[in-house]
């Protein structure tokens, strides 16, 4: 029968070994002992892919597991490490953590705890290896501003890379807050025009009776208030980039005018009877679907194929498996060096709920959400209690009905979701929502055969969050 993993358990009391051992043994991993932190360095170094993840107490005859951690540093082997500590060192497991640490779990250890601890140290690196995988096939972690390593974020590099190449016009999509503006930057940055201006318009933001003067310019005189010759958008981007964002929300009039601009490359200044050349680089964005610009007949047909030379959709943040906690920790760390405030992490559970949550507002809500965070929480660690209550909320209403366990497959059977009774509850019958999470939770479990880890994958839930729940029951 072949094993989950390799365990290496560096604890210099016998006892808390031989627990640990008899723990990881049930759950059919491979353990190797050391009272010392030497010997399981030249454990390691002698076999660098046998290890799985390391269980490290931080109080060590010979060397402090910081030391330790340091050392493994040193040699960049990999393996994920979770720290054991006791109920008074908790700084000592953020200073660890922060050496690279995957996890801390405090003593007296339980084995539920233990278990979930090692199962996710395992899995991350998995994921990690992954990446690591992908960014050395397709060449970089992130792109220009980006942050992410996911597939969909690669593909969309791929295409920005080849975008700033050319001349052509590019027309950006996606959601509010996936970082169109910062595509538009990207493909100016990288073109052979990075050394001319780019500018931003925000169409929507402009009223459109002035939307022209705004966009071409003025000479003076041409209106009451105009006191002297003024320089529209697109010649200050003249050479450059002009980003035309929001542009759905332009009147159709508007468009017209644009239009006309990106077909002659030739503007007029508003009251001005002469026209003038230039040379932009047209990119626009909108966070509208285009076919719903088409067919709600608010957007020139004929504008949408001049713009739509090449289009590029930006991810939502909910496709990018696996960004969220990198973009988190990032923005973590820039947000507490602008806010001068100690550096922090993210707690194994709070990070789990930062995956699972589907982020409606994208890279804005998560940076907004990062801040808020920082600005709040008075300690090293962040956990569940502190992020923002939208996002606690979500760890409560992700729990979904469950799924029957076939008693001959153990697999879910899909046809047996329980129906709701067709009765009418009398609104005194109305229980708490906490009782109605406690059943369901309950019901999961009992229908697992007291699989914690099994029925949390059926909740959609990380384990801890149900180890969590049933302590404070």
């Amino acid at each position: 029968m072949s094993h989950f993993g390799n365990v290496v358990v560096v604890e210099d009391s016998n006892s808390q070994a031989m627990l640990y051992k008899a723990y990881l043994s049930d759950a059919n991993y491979q353990v190797n002992v050391f009272e010392l932190a030497q010997p399981a360095l030249d454990f390691i170094q002698a076999n660098p892919s046998l290890p799985s993840v390391i269980l490290l107490d931080l109080e060590l005859p010979d060397m402090h597991g910081l030391d330790f951690l340091k050392k493994m540093n040193e040699q960049a082997y990999g393996i994920p490490v979770i720290v054991a500590t006791g109920q008074g060192s908790m700084s000592v497991a953020v200073d660890a953590m922060r050496l690279g640490a995957i996890d801390f779990i405090e003593k007296p250890v339980q084995f539920e705890r233990l278990l979930v601890s090692v199962n996710n140290a395992i899995e991350t690196n998995k994921l990690r290896n992954v990446v690591q995988q992908l960014n050395d096939e397709l060449g970089h972690a992130g792109y220009s501003d980006f942050i992410g390593s996911s597939l969909p974020m690669k593909v969309t590099y791929r295409i920005i890379e080849s975008a700033s190449k050319s001349k052509a016009s590019v027309f950006i999509t996606g959601e509010s807050g996936t970082g169109k503006e910062l595509c538009a930057r990207a493909i100016h940055n990288r073109s052979d025009r990075a050394d001319k201006p780019f500018i931003a318009v925000n169409c929507a933001a402009i009223p459109a009776d002035i939307f022209e003067s705004e966009m071409f310019g003025h000479v003076k005189g041409a209106f009451t208030g105009a006191s002297e010759n003024r320089m529209g958008a697109a010649e200050q981007a003249n050479g450059g980039t002009l980003f035309l964002d929001e542009i759905g929300e332009m009147s159709l009039t508007l468009q017209a005018k644009i239009l006309r601009f990106i077909q002659t490359g030739v503007i007029q200044r508003v009251g001005d009877s002469k026209e003038k050349s230039l040379d932009v680089r047209i990119v626009a964005a909108t966070n509208r679907r285009p076919e719903e610009l088409l067919s709600s007949q608010s957007f020139r047909e004929d504008l949408y194929y001049r713009l739509n030379v090449i289009p590029i959709v930006l991810p939502p943040l909910r496709e990018r498996e696996g960004d969220v906690l990198e973009i988190a920790n990032v923005l973590l760390q820039r947000a507490c060096e602008e806010e001068a405030r100690s550096q922090k992490i993210f707690s194994a559970n709070a990070a789990q709920v930062l995956l699972k949550y589907s982020w409606p507002g994208n890279v804005r809500q998560l940076e907004n959400s990062v801040r808020n965070m920082v600005v709040m929480c008075h300690d090293e660690v962040i956990d569940v209690d502190s992020l923002p209550p939208e996002i606690k909320v979500s760890e409560i209403t992700s729990i979904r009905p469950v799924p029957a366990i076939s008693p001959v497959t153990n697999s879910v059977a899909h046809s047996n979701y329980a129906q709701p009774k067709e009765t009418v509850e009398e609104p005194f019958d109305i229980e708490p929502l906490w009782v109605t999470e406690k059943r369901a939770i309950e019901n999961a479990i009992e229908k697992c055969d007291q699989n914690i880890p099994k029925a949390a994958a059926l909740l959609e839930v990380s384990p801890s969050t149900l180890y969590r729940k049933i302590k404070n029951w």
